[in-house]
């Protein structure tokens, strides 16, 4: 049985953790904290040892059937013990260019070593506490093996043909065939229709040929066994145009998977769904495999809709679903739908072609959303599993899309920037589901050379957007025919050279720290997918797209960097039940937004556009008290689609009973936004004074709120990189009563106290220090709320010395040097501590470096081993140091420092270790500490030193690329050797505590 959802209880499984702190507190908001013994079992486990179910999980990548049941056993025992959720298995081996070593007609896609594979997965995984998710067909789009392009369930497109006539000029002959030829396997095409139209130059655009709307003419009646005959009429160009409908001939991807071959389904009819479900009962479903997806069966997955074609994406369904949505044929507008790879071909007049492609598309996004994606969620809960899903690929309305799936997913390689995150997740919250996913870390080129903090870098951002599961990208099979060290990897070599993504595992010399990562993204999850999301603004979106990078105006670029946080809800969304308004707020038992903001259509040059049904809502949602704003030409609004007689007028009469509501704004300067939120009363649960690259997420249980804080970017593009940042940070709390705000540490699992803050009614002010890409998750609960026993004690609201924190001696002052300090504390009193005088900061000026070096082994997947000892006397990068430039694997840096004999416990230090790459952990004086902080490696050794000499021991770990550079040249020989290691410069930064009085 699936685990139980931790996250379902509140915080009611929260932890108590830290007891016994001797250090304190972290000197700022992002610092790391110092090392204490968490508790163990019970609600202590909620945060510091997060549940299965929300640990990271990978996307395991094996070379179709080709697998050993006993290989998997081990892989997925590796990928249990390194501390990760689950797998999803997919079929995928772009590295593999000679296919046919994969004999797909025994080791093929759903051949029976493939199912041996899986159930062996699914048995572990049990036994393991693991879920293992499937996708729905062999790699992407979703396939049926066996099914031919002319089947009725096979995806379809709409292909066009063209001859010019001048006016007055016969045309005599054969149809218009397309100007494409058929895909490979299409053996059949269906003549639509064939039309005629004048053209229009006024309606041209660069690549456009215009024509006029009212000159269209359906020609299809006078076809005779397929020949045409027709004179244009006198005057002006004329064209024929004539429509195929054929099977698009589309394969998934990196084929072939399986024997026979599959080929796509279509996307948007029942037929093609059936064709999905009716495979998985005929062919893969035996008892066994029923019974042990009921025991440790995920998700089913769907990747990213990639239907390719050289024309229109079509389905036979089309004709019929448009006119019964629109009310009008769909026929007649077919000249400025059709497509050529990808581009429009013909136009008419710029709006009604405008609104004709949203009336288009809007169907296709009904069809998709209700025969795809709902009758195969529905089908996936019938066998016990939900479905997982990445929506886009198409213009179809994916804000709604993630409304209706169990999980939607994102991923960091095709989103532009965190809006198209958010997009997903508006549907997921309004819908009252749990998780947003994504497909992370995929790299073009990195293959061997990606580095965890590279990763972490980029989920930063996506967290703060609303994801909430890493399905990291990915890991490999160990292995297949022809492949060299360190092992198959599925998208390297990527034509000849280094591929997309990573293969973790243990081929990777980093693998011997990933339990850091592992736990840290856990932890991160754990409180992400707790309680309900919050939003402070709703951004109406016209067209539901995502995968775009197209945002929300004032918000994207100037609220969020004020603190502000938004998501994007299309028309389907309210519809749902929760779109009600309570106390001012949209959806009051989900995400809560404060306000709706409504502007111009981006994806259609800004136009101020409406359905009348969506406005009718809008004013329904403002009559019941929600604020709204609208920035843009609304007193001339126009419907998005083809208005009907009377629409345009009724539209503008609704948006005119709207602005007359007190609460409701019209603006049409950007930078009156902020001023009419303001004014409207809303502001942001999150606040600071000046513009910031602070990110966050906002998530309120019965028991807290947290706030997830991130020094990140709008996109990994943007330039200039992200700096440190190190200012006042407002957050509102939603509990009443006694509040106090907890720093929660997702590297060690802490959770401890802060004592430096104020409080203003519902508002929290303290201080947040974060390095570039750095995170931090603080909590506002009651006092003991993670088992602290400082109940109402006095906090402090100002210091000058370095830190003010609780430990086990109550309020403490932490400095650097000697000095008398003042502390403004919450009641009204100033202290004054002294401390005495401090050693100077130490810099080890001798370090032994002992290097664990991986080489190729005796074949594909052993490694061999080769020791070497180094004497630094300058920390360098081990491409700098001759006997290490082309090395790779674990290094061990020794040092020693001697601390004076007036060293007290009452002294610390913290040990800044500079620049290190990649992974690292931290041993003093033979005692490894918790996981340190990658983005920003700085430890608190707090109660491990001694007076006398100490021993220090950093274990880092290197990516393989430098020692693939010389091993595998052909393949990577033209990345740039990299620096890893420990570069530094290294410091131990002496302090010590008093006891505020």
């Amino acid at each position: 049985m699936h685990e139980a959802n931790p996250q379902r209880d509140g915080m009611s499984r929260r932890a108590v953790l830290a007891a016994g702190l001797t250090a304190g507190a972290a000197l700022a908001l992002g610092a790391g904290a110092p090392s204490a013994v968490a508790g163990t079992g019970g609600p202590a486990d909620w945060f510091a040892a997060p549940a299965r179910s929300v640990r990271p999980r990978f996307r395991w990548w094996w070379p179709d059937g080709l697998v050993d049941p006993d290989e998997i056993a081990r892989e997925i025992d590796q990928i249990a013990d390194a501390g990760f959720g689950g797998v999803e298995i997919a079929a995928v081996h772009h590295s593999i260019k000679d296919k046919s070593v994969l004999d797909t007609a025994h080791h093929g896609w759903g051949s029976r070593p493939w199912r041996d594979g899986v159930e062996a997965a699914l048995r572990r995984a049990a036994r393991r506490g693991l879920t293992v998710d499937l996708t729905l067909g062999p790699s992407w789009p979703v396939a049926v093996p066996g099914l031919t392009p002319d089947d009725d369930a096979a995806a379809k497109e709409l292909a066009y043909g063209r001859a010019p006539l001048t006016g007055g000029s016969t045309y005599q002959g054969p149809v218009p065939p397309p100007v494409h030829a058929a895909a490979a396997g299409v053996t059949r095409q269906q003549l639509l229709a064939v039309q005629a139209a004048r053209v229009e130059p006024a309606h041209s655009t660069r690549k456009e040929t215009g024509l006029d709307p009212y000159s269209v003419q359906d020609l299809t009646a006078t076809v005779t066994d397929g020949t045409l005959t027709w004179t244009a009429p006198e005057g002006g160009d004329w064209v024929l145009i004539s429509y195929w409908v054929r099977g698009s001939g589309q394969q998934p991807e990196s084929g072939p998977h399986s024997a026979p071959a599959a080929y796509a389904v279509d996307h948007f009819s029942p037929a093609g769904t059936t064709a999905v479900t009716s495979y998985w009962q005929d062919h893969l479903l035996t008892p066994s495999l029923r019974r042990l997806l009921r025991a440790a069966g995920g998700s089913l997955f769907e990747d990213s809709v990639e239907l390719e074609t050289d024309g229109l994406t079509w389905t036979p369904l089309l004709p019929e679903a448009f006119e019964k949505h629109i009310g009008r044929p769909l026929l007649p507008y077919l000249p400025a739908l059709v497509l050529d790879n990808s581009n429009q071909v013909f136009a008419f007049e710029a709006q009604f072609t405008r609104q004709i492609r949203h009336d288009f598309w809007e169907t296709v996004s009904g069809l998709f959303n209700r025969n795809h994606l709902t009758a195969l969620r529905d089908w996936a809960h019938t066998l016990g599993m939900t479905l997982r899903s990445q929506p886009y690929g198409l213009q179809t309305d994916a804000i709604a899309s993630a409304a209706l799936l169990d999980i939607p997913e994102g991923e960091s390689l095709g989103f532009k920037n965190l809006d198209d995150y958010r997009c997903l997740a508006g549907g997921r919250d309004m819908a009252g589901r749990r998780v947003l996913s994504c497909e992370a870390g995929a790299y073009n080129g990195s293959a061997y050379s990606t580095t965890w903090d590279r990763f972490l870098r980029t989920m930063g951002g996506a967290y703060a957007a609303g994801v909430n599961q890493t399905v990291v990208h990915g890991f490999s099979y160990a292995t297949a025919p022809g492949v060299n060290w360190p092992g198959f990897a599925a998208f390297s070599p990527y034509n000849g050279t280094a591929g997309y993504g990573e293969s973790w595992g243990p081929r990777q010399p980093t693998w011997r720290h990933v339990q850091d990562i592992s736990g840290y993204l856990g932890r991160v999850h754990q409180v992400l997918q707790s309680g309900t999301a919050r939003a402070d603004v709703a951004v109406f979106r016209q067209t539901g797209y995502t995968a775009t990078g197209i945002g929300a105006s004032w918000f994207t670029a100037t609220g969020v960097p004020l603190g502000w946080t938004h998501q994007f809800l299309s028309g389907p969304l309210l519809d749902l039940s929760s779109a009600t308004v309570s106390d001012g707020r949209l959806a009051p038992d989900g995400p809560a937004y404060k306000a709706l903001f409504v502007e111009g259509d981006f994806f259609y040059g800004s136009t101020p556009t409406l359905a009348v049904e969506n406005a009718r809502k809008i004013l329904a949602l403002a009559e019941a008290g929600l604020p709204v704003v609208l920035f843009g030409a609304f007193d001339q609004a126009l419907t998005p689609g083809v208005p009907d007689q009377g629409e345009t007028d009724r539209l503008r009469d609704l948006l005119a009973r709207l602005l007359t509501l007190p609460h409701v704004v019209r603006v049409t300067d950007k930078a009156a936004v902020g001023d009419a939120l303001a004014g409207l009363g809303v502001s942001a649960d999150v606040r600071h004074a000046t513009a910031s690259t602070l990110l966050n997420a906002h998530r309120v249980t019965a028991d807290a709120d947290f706030y997830y804080l991130c020094n990140g970017k709008h996109a990994e593009t943007v330039k200039p990189p992200v700096a440190a940042i190190d200012h006042d940070v407002t957050l509102r709390r939603t509990h009443g009563g006694r509040t106090v705000p907890y720093l929660l540490d997702p590297w060690t699992g802490e959770a401890v106290r802060l004592a430096r803050y104020t409080e203003y009614g519902a508002d929290i002010t303290l201080r947040v220090t974060l390095q570039p890409g750095q995170t931090t998750i603080v909590a506002l609960g009651r006092p003991g709320l993670f088992g602290d026993r400082h109940g109402s004690s006095t906090h402090a609201e100002a210091t000058d010395a370095d830190a003010v924190l609780f430990t086990e001696r109550g309020l403490t002052l932490r400095a650097r040097t000697a000095g008398t300090w003042t502390t403004r504390l919450s009641r009204g009193r100033t202290a004054t501590t002294r401390t005495p005088a401090v050693p100077a900061p130490i810099t080890p000026a001798r370090w032994e470096l002992e290097v664990e070096d991986w080489y190729p082994g005796p074949d594909a997947t052993r490694t061999d081993h080769v020791r070497r000892g180094v004497t630094l006397e300058t920390l360098r990068p081990w491409s700098q140091i001759p006997e290490l430039a082309d090395s790779a694997g674990i290094g061990r840096y020794r040092t020693t420092v001697t601390l004076p004999a007036g060293w007290t416990s009452s002294h610390g230090a913290e040990l800044e270790l500079g620049q290190v790459s990649d992974t690292f952990r931290v041993s003093v004086n033979g005692r490894r500490l918790p996981a340190a902080d990658r983005l920003h490696p700085v430890v608190d050794l707090g109660p491990f030193l001694r007076r006398g000499e100490n021993t220090l021991e950093i274990e880092v770990a290197t990516p393989l690329i430098n020692r693939l550079r010389v091993a595998q040249p052909t393949v990577f020989g033209g990345v740039a050797r990299q620096d890893h290691g420990l570069v530094g410069p290294v410091r131990l930064v002496p302090y010590v505590q008093a006891a505020v009085r």
